[in-house]
């Protein structure tokens, strides 16, 4: 499922060429950003891809040598430690070495593989599947995991109406009846026995087996808690870490909110290598909490931590610095996560005060697509990706990055920066300077001020943000910067609705029904209007249609034409207006095997290990 993502998407797994060791120039690196730069649109194929691809089919797994911590310095704190109810990837970051699926991707290939279950069979239709469970996982305090747990997991959880679960999006199947509306169903999930369960679908869903890779709880743990109706505030970031259990390769040893989060070595972990040794080989993984994106890299430049998502900006000055200070730069092409401005097109009134969410004049303007296309032309991609990303960024008009391959639709509507398009297009609305100080006023006298909020701590969001706002001002649009506290600004976007634009991101990846609960009207994601009980415009239901279908269709190139439309439409209408996909740019310590550069990312956490041990 899309996240809420605290920084940009510049870098957590990223490409260049295989094994970039040796120190280069300042002219190298302004080489290595004018190829990046060139293609301005770029397509998934070439050199960077074949590249990739290859460094893939030639990996295989070393044996390794265990002990050692790897660390990674963030910007923010996990917001909570129930997986189940998180929305934002920094609490997701921390709670994906826990908690594991039926199912995993890999990081290789981007195929499905065997994870907690070790076998599965469907039948015919595609609606019933079968899993056979590894009868040899505990969970962290020693419980054996069972087809309990799955089941307690979907029909507790993830259907239960009175908890928030972040995945039931997925597992939400939509259908049109005999009289032509849309009806939900659920898919039964029931035992066969202690290490089998089956699910039923109502319908054919064809990212099943992907899906299935949602995280499992355990029931021995959580049970008392739904019953008890409290399961959305239990294991809160207040909660003892050694109370988190999960099964995956880590546990929570500590936690100190803005310093550390420290994961310790699961030693009962299931999986093996091929000499029988039990995995991970890391003993710790440590996530520093630092106070913004300049810290991030004084924590890497100083040897204390070992990964580095690299602005582009700043890849000039770490490129000629790779031999001695013994990392390498690895590039990816476009990432998959998303930044974007967003206006507050909610119509509904805060149920405690009355009050609506957005001031009446300012949903007129907000809902207006006129006006969101003038905002559109009016930002400079351009200089944001010389200036900001220093050359190493794309425009992005589309929702699903070119990475994603043919999924991604290249031919939507696009907004090049215009600024008398943008004037045209807001003078035809009859918004005018009436009063002559620069700024422009609607059709009854209403100045066009608003606030546009971003979180604190990353310094490229907030740059993207006030280079946007000097765009809005160039076209008399008074827009108001504020910075606010990452937690602060999911709540707003998603618990009290109190905001008018916000620039933020959301994580992407190559399934696009991952965006469901962004691109559905009824979800709580769908970002400018959630939690709608109707479509509230005829493009929104279209695209509801059209994710529906997607999602159902078996047929993988009538499969891709479905996503190409619904990013046809969102490009035409605009509820998120798209900046820049950054370069993935990932610095890496030269003190771990098991690694190198895919598509799809760097290496498997449970088999990396350090060499200097």
């Amino acid at each position: 499922m899309a996240a809420l993502i605290v920084a940009t998407a510049c870098g957590d797994d990223d490409d260049d060429d295989d094994a970039v060791t040796t120190a280069a120039t300042e002219e190298a690196a302004a080489t290595e950003r004018a190829a990046a730069a060139e293609t301005q649109a770029p397509a998934r194929g070439g050199s960077t891809i074949d590249r990739l691809e290859a460094n893939a089919a030639a990996f295989a797994y070393r044996p390794g040598t265990f002990g050692g911590t790897l660390t990674v310095a963030t910007i923010s704190d996990p917001l909570t430690f129930n997986l189940a109810v998180a929305t934002d990837a920094s609490s997701s970051g921390v709670l994906g070495y826990l908690f594991e699926g039926l199912t995993d991707v890999s990081w290789l290939s981007n195929e499905v593989e065997p994870s907690l279950a070790e076998s599965w069979e469907n039948s015919s239709d595609g609606l019933t599947w079968t899993f056979r469970l590894r009868q040899d996982v505990r969970w962290h305090d020693g419980a054996p995991f069972t087809a309990a747990d799955v089941e307690f997991t979907f029909n507790q959880i993830i259907y239960n109406d009175d908890i928030p679960a972040s995945v039931r999006p997925t597992f939400t199947y939509r259908f049109l009846n005999e009289g032509g509306e849309w009806e939900v169903a659920e898919m039964s999930v029931d035992l066969v026995d202690d290490y089998t369960v089956q699910f039923v679908l109502p319908v054919p869903f064809a990212p099943f087996l992907r899906a299935m890779g949602t995280a499992i709880y355990p029931k021995h743990i959580l049970e008392q808690a739904v019953v008890d109706g409290v399961f959305a505030e239990t294991w809160g970031i207040e909660t003892p870490p050694a109370e988190i259990i999960g099964t995956g390769p880590f546990t929570i040893e500590s936690y100190e909110p803005e310093t550390r989060v420290v994961l310790r070595r699961n030693a009962d972990y299931w999986l093996t290598d091929t000499e029988g040794e039990q995995l991970p080989y890391l003993d710790t993984v440590v996530h520093v909490i630092v106070p913004d994106l300049e810290a991030e890299l004084a924590s890497f430049r100083s040897g204390e931590s070992d990964l580095y998502g690299v602005p582009g900006k700043e890849f000039a000055e770490l490129y000629p610095l790779q031999q001695e200070e013994n990392f390498t730069i690895h590039r990816r092409g476009p990432a998959f996560g998303t930044t974007f401005l967003v206006f507050n097109q909610n119509a509904g009134a805060n149920p405690a005060t009355g009050e609506p969410y957005v001031a009446p004049e300012k949903l007129a303007w907000f809902t207006n697509t006129q006006f969101r296309r003038a905002v559109a032309h009016a930002i400079d991609r351009d200089t944001l990706i010389e200036e900001v990303f220093d050359g190493l960024g794309y425009p992005q008009w589309a929702s699903i990055s070119p990475s994603a391959g043919t999924f991604h639709n290249p031919d939507v509507r696009r907004y090049p920066y215009d600024v008398a398009e943008a004037n045209r297009l807001l003078d035809d609305l009859g918004w005018l300077d009436q009063d002559g100080d620069g700024f422009r006023e609607d059709g009854d006298g209403n100045a066009i001020v608003f606030t546009a909020a971003t979180n604190e701590g990353n310094d490229i969001r907030t740059e993207v943000l006030a280079r946007i706002r000097e765009n809005l001002h160039a076209i008399g649009i008074d827009a108001r910067v504020e910075i606010l506290p990452f937690g602060d600004l999911v709540g707003q976007l998603t618990t009290t609705y109190d905001w008018e634009a916000i620039v933020i991101g959301l994580t992407g990846g190559t399934e696009p029904h991952g965006g469901i609960n962004v691109w559905h009207s009824s979800e709580p994601l769908h970002l400018w209007n959630p939690n709608q009980p109707e479509p509230a415009t005829e493009w929104e239901a279209e695209v509801d249609r059209l994710y529906i279908e997607g999602s159902q269709e078996l047929d993988p190139e009538r499969r891709v034409e479905y996503y190409r439309q619904a990013q046809a439409l969102a490009a035409e209408n605009l509820p998120l207006i798209y900046t820049v996909l950054p370069e993935r740019l990932s610095a890496v310590r030269n003190v771990f095997g098991n690694t190198t550069p895919t598509l799809y990312g760097i290496f498997d956490i449970r088999y990396v290990y350090r060499l200097d041990q």
